[in-house]
């Protein structure tokens, strides 16, 4: 690990992703550089390509850990619909804090597609709890995943009411129709 005379201790991974994540909140994914992230740092350039090998795969690295820091309902004992509810907020709360990494994701399907995000786990346990057949997960949680981002990228694009409660109104009745669906063996 390579240490910078500007900052006498070594870079490490979280505090990489962490400083990129503040520059794509606080700008876009276009406000964010490999130079901006090193001023950010307080390291020359270079010193972040032995961490990473570009800015394509920073920002895998970025969408990794945020993902991975999201608040995911556990495997308590509640009842199926009480978990997917919390999934779903959680997933919105999410996407409402890093906008801008959200709409990146969603336009790079192969990071979205990453089966081994704790998302993708959660959602699945939470589907075999509501009796989906295992030749039906993957098909009922892509269809799931569409609908719930379909609403929360109106919401972000602007489609929607620009009122938080009348947007929670909306996530809340896309999420009783799943529910609901799912109750009624929709699923398969």
């Amino acid at each position: 690990m390579a240490v910078s005379a500007r900052r006498g201790t070594p870079l490490s991974i979280d505090e990489i992703s962490a400083a990129a994540l503040r520059l794509v909140d606080a700008g876009g994914v276009e406000a964010l550089s490999m130079r901006k992230l090193a001023a950010e740092l307080a390291v020359n350039p270079m010193s972040l390509y032995h961490h990473v090998e570009s800015k394509e795969a920073l920002l895998e690295l970025v969408c990794a850990t945020t993902a991975g820091r999201m608040s995911l309902p556990p495997d308590d004992g509640r009842p199926w619909q009480e978990q997917l509810r919390a999934l779903a907020f959680a997933y919105h709360r999410h996407a409402r804090e890093h906008p801008a990494l959200w709409i990146y994701v969603h336009g790079h399907p192969r990071i979205v597609a990453d089966r081994r995000l704790s998302l993708w786990q959660v959602l699945e346990r939470i589907l075999r709890l509501a009796g989906v057949p295992e030749d039906g997960l993957r098909r009922t949680s892509d269809v799931l995943y569409a609908f719930v981002s379909g609403i929360i990228l109106s919401e972000l694009q602007g489609h929607l009411p620009d009122d938080p409660e009348e947007t929670g109104r909306s996530l809340n009745t896309a999420v009783e129709l799943i529910v609901r669906g799912l109750e009624g063996g929709a699923a398969g």
